[in-house]
């Protein structure tokens, strides 16, 4: 449950300008998490979630740059649990995840930006990747299937 909800919280922040513990509390709960401030707190301090300034002269949540190592192993466990078909045509990707999964997955990876990687988009159960090229796309898909064994 910790590595569903902190691949939640990876995935608010990307998607919302975020500034507070207790706007992530309300959101997270809005998603389902049943999670108290302490909880909260500890995932922000876990993740190294720092804050940073946004377009809109705001402060919000975000990963710090220097943490790609931390978010590696949770992409790893994440992709290993869940995945359940991974291939490519051309230059996109698709990962096929169990239902309810590909949106933390995505979350995740898209944390620890890749190379070659255009853009990624995620339902409920499936993760579409446009890489740069054909080349980028296999060589995705066959470090992706070595992690998921």
């Amino acid at each position: 449950m910790k590595t569903r909800r902190h691949a939640k919280i990876l995935e608010l922040i990307n998607e919302y300008t975020i500034d507070t513990q207790e706007e992530l509390l309300r959101r997270l709960r809005e998603a389902g998490f049943e999670v108290t401030q302490a909880t909260v707190s500890r995932d922000i301090k876990e993740l190294r979630l720092i804050k940073t300034l946004s377009h809109d002269g705001k402060y919000k949540y975000s990963v710090s740059k220097d943490n790609t190592k931390d978010y590696s192993s949770k992409f790893y466990s994440l992709l290993s649990d869940s995945a359940v078909l991974i291939n490519y045509a051309c230059n996109m990707v698709v990962i096929k995840c169990l239902t309810g999964m590909a949106q933390a997955v995505c979350a995740a990876m898209d944390s620890m930006h890749w190379d070659g990687i255009v853009g990624t988009l995620a339902g409920d159960d499936t993760i579409f990747i446009v890489m740069k090229n054909e080349e980028y796309a296999q060589q995705l898909v066959a470090e992706l299937k070595k992690m998921v064994g």
